[in-house]
């Protein structure tokens, strides 16, 4: 399958454990893993939102739901055992920074500890071959400068949120070196790598302070849209983008171990990095109906940098490179709305979206 890096029937039949399941991404990628024929078991609290993509597409109808706290180890060890898995893909967190301004020690608890649970528990998995730990863009010390992040650089985080997913990192780096060491990988047989990706959007967002979610409210009240940073410039990228590339991931950790047990970023081409002003406005144009927005008033400097992430790594190493265009990236949300809004079945919705994308990589 040239250029998409991942092969869909490596996954029929494929024992995977998912944590997160119920949020925004993990809904996305149970859906997703359950097309492709895996057996899917996913452990998390309940939906973060309401209404959340998870019960409106009937997530949980094809695999086992798990509703329970990362940072219940005896909880988590006992699924993880029952579930038997050869692929663990780690989701779960408290993915907001202002709320982790509100709750640092619920923030800490769940993506460090939460992170330390999820790998022993792997400790005790004889089945278990490969483990991808999802991050986020923000765990690397952000320097303020123009130049794109390589997996190389130092970890940080200025908020709660933030530093807790460069702890994570660091956690999962500890543990490959001391449990699962490359020079060691034909005793544990155990290979674990940390994913880096930011800024994604697509149907069934309804998360409180974002973008794309918020304008979508208001287009669907019939309300102005108000918006307060309009140069604001952040790094979009559809979800199923780095679905795809942690999917290509854990196929190759599963086939050729300690090779790609690192660290991986996966973002938008730089063309993507749009202003805030610019999305709105294409959003309003593919929306119609009289969809309205505004600049709020007040000062709105222009924001001198934002992280931006060197995919480069990706690109050489597992033929992944973006495939959609953000303008796609919108009409695919915005055509997800629309059908949410006319009653359509979002289960099979999603889905469609799903084989459209993978059609899009192929040949």
């Amino acid at each position: 399958m040239e250029g998409l890096g991942m092969n869909p029937a490596f996954w029929r039949g494929k024992r995977v454990f998912l944590t997160g399941h119920t949020g925004f991404k993990g809904s996305w990628l149970s859906l997703w893993l359950q097309s492709l024929g895996a057996e899917v078991t996913g452990f998390a609290l309940a939906p973060p939102t309401q209404p959340s993509l998870f019960e409106e597409a009937r997530v949980g109808a094809g695999m086992r739901s798990i509703i329970a706290d990362i940072r219940d180890l005896p909880t988590l060890q006992h699924a993880i055992l029952q579930a038997k898995p050869e692929i663990v893909i780690h989701m779960a967190a408290q993915p907001l920074v202002r709320y982790s301004y509100d709750h640092p020690v619920e923030t800490y608890a769940t993506n460090v500890m939460g992170t330390v649970h999820l790998l022993e528990s792997v400790r005790h998995s004889p089945e278990t071959r490969a483990v991808v730990n999802i991050t986020t863009d923000k765990c690397y010390e952000n320097r303020e400068w123009v130049w794109a992040y390589r997996e190389n650089e130092p970890m940080g985080g200025y908020d709660p949120y933030s530093n807790s997913k460069g702890c994570a990192e660091l956690v999962s780096a500890a543990y490959r070196s001391s449990f699962f060491n490359a020079e060691t990988y034909a005793q544990h047989g155990v290979a674990i790598a940390t994913t880096r990706a930011g800024n994604v959007i697509g149907g069934g967002d309804w998360a409180q302070d974002r973008l794309i979610p918020d304008i979508l409210r208001g287009f669907e009240q019939g309300q102005t849209v108000n918006i307060r940073n309009p140069n604001s410039i952040r790094p979009w990228q559809h979800v199923m983008e780095p679905l795809r590339g942690y999917l290509t991931l854990a196929e190759r950790l599963y086939e050729h171990g300690p090779r790609y047990a690192e660290g991986w970023n996966f973002g938008p081409n730089d063309e993507d990095a749009k202003p805030v002003g610019w999305i709105v406005e294409k959003m309003a144009a593919l929306w119609g109906h009289e969809a309205q927005w505004q600049i709020a008033e007040g000062e709105h400097p222009h924001e001198a940098t934002y992280l931006k992430l060197d995919i480069s790594k990706a690109r050489q190493l597992l033929d992944w490179h973006p495939a959609l265009r953000l303008e796609q990236a919108l009409e695919l949300i915005v055509d997800w709305s629309m059908q949410r809004l006319a009653g359509e079945d979002l289960n099979q919705a999603t889905l469609a979206q799903i084989e459209h994308y993978q059609k899009l990589n192929q040949g």
